[in-house]
């Protein structure tokens, strides 16, 4: 019984010693860094995504050597061959017997665990596994670069730097970059930045080997980050996103000397539950540049998402870069229910809510519409105001060239049995009409029974003022009833009959001239059925303009009526036009003193405008 019982303690602790698998089981092989060290030579090693901030140097991470033989933890005493210290480790003299897998294991200030793997491997002198890249362009002039990690070391350590061409030492060569003046075919070869450093008072050498070659292939330069351009990206709760994080480091550059990787709180993302990480190699663009991306999805975005800083990080040969991006809650999602809109067949950044992105177009739509409308409604309203207001800035140059000597002819009727009615039109015709349409705007009206040349032939006078005159005004009486029918039939006894007939003809048929229809006072209760089928159809064709003598502010210019009239009379008066404007067709008889008081424009009047609105 005690043998059996020994026999199972022997078999349990040889189980849980068993090697916990190589760096590419542990990680992610694409983040797993590969050094290869030449026998002898000297190795301080920081992971490469732990280089550019000072807060990961002061980490402290457990490092474990996994050999061909055993699995052992790296000691931290000094005078070991091998030993650890924060976040390096340091191998002196390394040997074949040195080659394995180096793993670190860590916290990040959230206190979540994570690990680093790194593959080292001891090689003879002449490998070309050894080589850090090769250098090939058509420059007439070169430039070899000392390895960031030889950099790194050298900055860490406070180390000097010199360089070999093969086995031969270059003298006066003491930086970080080597520079060869019209190279030729006998400077190709293996150039070696050598970075020595103390410790421990001996001294160590650790080695970065490039190969010169003349002519055409790769060309390696600083990384440059391609994506993310933002520092802020929009995402939705619970939806699903895609990161990218794009490096180029020259042209035809293999995978081992550029890599691109997302990292959060110190960690590499791809060890982090919910979160895979996809690297993808992109042919060159137009800038001859090879893209290495690497693509973070995140299944679900999680409020925690929000408050953390995603690093893209990217290692060239020679540096590490980094860019930063957060994510930024999008507003007003609720109102678009749980449901994304899908792009391209998944869930990603792309996605926007279909009513986040339409309810902004419907409201400024209908802002646009509505502020259309109103600005109609305003000229619409305001139309006549604003011709009248522009009116006197191009009165001269609007001057009518057609040579007629009156601006109206003014028709009305002058017999009624509404004595009343007949004593307001006669206050209208002769007082009120004249009083702001001539003597205020300078218009020149032909009013009939007013501007009549005594001893002239009347259907001669009315046929000439007609056609010397440019609009046809019809003033009909307040109240027309069944007494008017008479008044405005066609019969000569009539005063106003033949003055009716003529304009509507010129109006109608002829289309020589407009009609200003003006209704003083109400319709009264036949309308206008009473009067001739020509006039009741140009009032069915433009409104009467209705005068109202007891409308506040009747009498006054700028009422609303007035301005109407205005607006249908010619834009510039007949004698505001130059002289040469205005033909004298017509003269009075002989033997009469002159030409009567409104006639052609041989008494010329000093011009005047309305400017009241």
């Amino acid at each position: 019984m005690q043998a059996s019982r020994l026999l199972l303690l022997v078999l349990v602790v040889g189980a849980t010693s068993e090697p916990s698998g190589s760096a590419e089981e542990l990680c992610d092989p694409s983040d797993v860094e590969h050094r290869y060290l030449s026998v002898g030579e000297a190795l301080y090693y920081v992971p490469f995504f732990q280089r550019s901030t000072e807060e990961s140097q002061k980490q402290n991470l457990t490092w474990t050597r996994r050999t061909r033989d055993k699995e052992e933890d790296v000691p931290t005493e000094e005078n070991q061959s091998l030993y650890s210290r924060g976040n390096a480790f340091f191998l002196f003299s390394a040997e074949p017997n040195d080659s394995g897998s180096y793993t670190a294991t860590g916290y990040s200030p959230s206190g979540e665990q994570f690990v680093y793997c790194a593959e080292i491997e001891v090689l003879k002198v002449n490998d070309e596994k050894l080589l850090y890249g090769k250098i090939e362009n058509s420059d007439q002039n070169k430039r070899i670069e000392c390895p960031e990690p030889i950099i790194f070391t050298c900055k860490q350590l406070r180390g000097d730097f010199s360089w070999r061409n093969g086995s031969k030492s270059i003298t006066d060569q003491h930086g970080s970059e080597l520079r060869i003046t019209a190279a030729g075919e006998a400077d190709e070869g293996v150039y070696t930045c050598v970075c020595s450093w103390t410790h421990g008072g001996v001294e160590y050498k650790s080695l970065g080997s490039t190969r010169l070659q003349l002519g055409e292939g790769t060309q390696h330069r600083d990384p440059e980050i391609i994506f993310p351009t933002n520092k802020q990206q929009f995402a939705e709760k619970g939806v699903g996103i895609k990161l990218n994080c794009s490096i180029a480091c020259g042209s035809n550059v293999d995978q081992n000397d550029c890599r691109a990787n997302w990292h959060r709180d110190g960690v590499l993302l791809s060890q982090v539950p919910g979160y895979i990480q996809t690297i993808e190699t992109v042919p060159e663009d137009r800038a001859r540049n090879t893209i290495f991306k690497a693509v973070l999805t995140i299944d679900k975005v999680s409020a925690e998402d929000f408050n953390v800083v995603f690093v893209c990080k990217g290692a060239g040969r020679f540096q590490s870069v980094n860019a930063t991006l957060t994510l930024k809650r999008r507003g007003r999602y609720e109102l678009c229910g749980t449901r994304p809109l899908v792009r391209g067949g998944h869930r990603g950044s792309s996605g926007v809510c279909l009513a986040e992105s339409v309810i902004p177009l419907v409201v400024g739509g209908v802002c646009a519409l509505f502020l259309c409308v109103f600005a109609a409604a305003l000229v619409k309203w305001f139309a006549i105001d604003i011709v009248l207001f522009f009116r006197p800035c191009f009165q001269f140059s609007r001057c009518n060239k057609d040579g007629r000597m009156f601006d109206a002819y003014v028709v009305y009727q002058t017999q009624s049995e509404d004595k009343v009615a007949e004593v307001a039109l006669t206050q209208f015709i002769a007082q009120i009409l004249p009083s702001v349409l001539e003597e205020k705007c300078g218009y020149r009206l032909f009013i009939h029974g007013r501007d009549d040349t005594p001893g002239e032939d009347r259907l001669e006078l009315v046929e000439g003022r007609m056609k010397q005159s440019r609009r046809l005004m019809v003033i009909l009486p307040p109240g027309s009833g069944p007494e008017s029918e008479s008044a405005v039939s066609l019969q000569p006894p009539v005063i106003g009959g033949y003055d009716w007939q003529v304009g509507l003809h010129h109006a109608l048929l002829q289309r020589e001239m407009s009609v200003i229809l003006v209704q003083l006072g109400d319709v009264g209760p036949r309308g206008y059925s009473h009067l001739p089928a020509g006039l009741q159809h140009l009032i069915l064709k433009s409104a009467p303009v209705r005068w109202r003598e007891e409308a506040p502010g009747a009498a006054s210019g700028s009422s609303r009526f007035w301005k109407r009239v205005r607006y249908l009379m010619p834009a510039t008066p007949a004698k505001r036009c130059p002289p040469s404007a205005v033909i004298e067709p017509w003269r009075a008889p002989a033997g009469l003193p002159g030409l009567m008081r409104n006639g052609a424009c041989a008494k010329r009047e000093a011009p005047t405008q309305c400017f009241f609105f």
